[in-house]
């Protein structure tokens, strides 16, 4: 009589295997969690003060909780010789460089170049290592004593002002500064605001311009001819920019009506030159 085999019994409990290995692994997964969780309390400061350095650029970020004081506008001088403008400026930076504490930065502003041009404008050309980090357009806390200074020489002139931005051909690609013409732009605007937020120059004697690398100083061959074209100019006019004319209503209605008339003299058929030389009027 043949022997009838034994059926295999069916294993219900293979499950338990792949859950073991799922169990396994979340906690794994949560002891790495756990590990990583724990703040360091010196690097959250760093960190929380960059973040508030970057949304908030005109903060004095130095350490010390002292409040910037807002520049007291100054009387303008009344019958000074345009010629003197020049001279006031450079015995007014001279005195600066005696202001700032830093010493590399002290030794900057003896980089500082004054330049009066034929028309009367004086041309303030400030290192761009005197006021931004490399790559930024925050001002840097150690050098508002130096705008503190420009502003109140611009207040003691009277005079209109054009701040002006310029970078080297190196080209720079960050999240903030897709290339050099955001970057030339926002550090003439955070200069604008410094002279105007804090040192009280009126806003609308105040222009920011951003040039990029357009207009070097030297040929961008070396490092060293690359930081002397990365500079703010300060350009303190001796005219001041005329005024915008605003059109009155009466001007927009002829201006409207004259470009109606052109529109449809366009649309008429004018003359039309004939194979013999003369023409033939509609």
């Amino acid at each position: 009589m043949a022997k009838h085999k034994h059926e295999e019994h069916e294993n219900h409990e293979r499950w338990l295997v792949s859950y073991a290995d799922f169990i396994t692994l979340l906690f794994a997964f949560f002891v790495v969690m756990y590990s990583i969780s724990s703040v360091n309390i010196g690097k959250y400061r760093t960190v929380s003060e960059s973040i508030k350095a970057a949304l908030n650029p005109l903060v004095n970020h130095s350490g010390a909780n002292q409040v910037i004081s807002v520049g007291e506008a100054k009387p303008a001088l009344q019958g000074r010789n345009p010629t003197d403008a020049k001279e006031v400026m450079i015995r007014r930076i001279r005195q600066l460089a005696q202001v700032i504490k830093d010493k590399q930065l002290r030794d900057l502003v003896a980089f500082v170049t004054v330049v009066q041009t034929i028309n009367g404008d004086i041309v303030i050309t400030i290192p761009d290592r005197l006021l931004f980090n490399s790559g930024e357009a925050t001002v840097r806390a150690e050098a508002l004593p130096f705008l503190e200074g420009l502003g109140g020489a611009i207040l003691e002139m009277n005079r209109h002002a054009r701040v002006e931005g310029h970078t080297d051909n190196v080209p720079i690609r960050t999240a903030q500064f897709p290339s050099n013409w955001e970057l030339s732009a926002a550090r003439a605007v955070m200069v604008v605001r410094v002279l105007s937020e804090l040192y009280g120059v009126p806003p609308d004697h105040l222009t920011a311009v951003g040039h990029a690398d357009t207009r070097p100083m030297t040929a961008n061959s070396d490092a060293e001819q690359r930081a002397k074209n990365r500079r703010v100019e300060v350009v303190i006019l001796e005219q001041a920019p005329p005024a915008p004319v605003l059109q009155s209503a009466d001007e927009t209605d002829i201006s409207k009506q004259s470009t109606e008339e052109v529109s449809s003299s366009a649309s008429q058929p004018g003359p039309e030159l004939l194979g013999d030389g003369r023409l033939r009027t509609p």
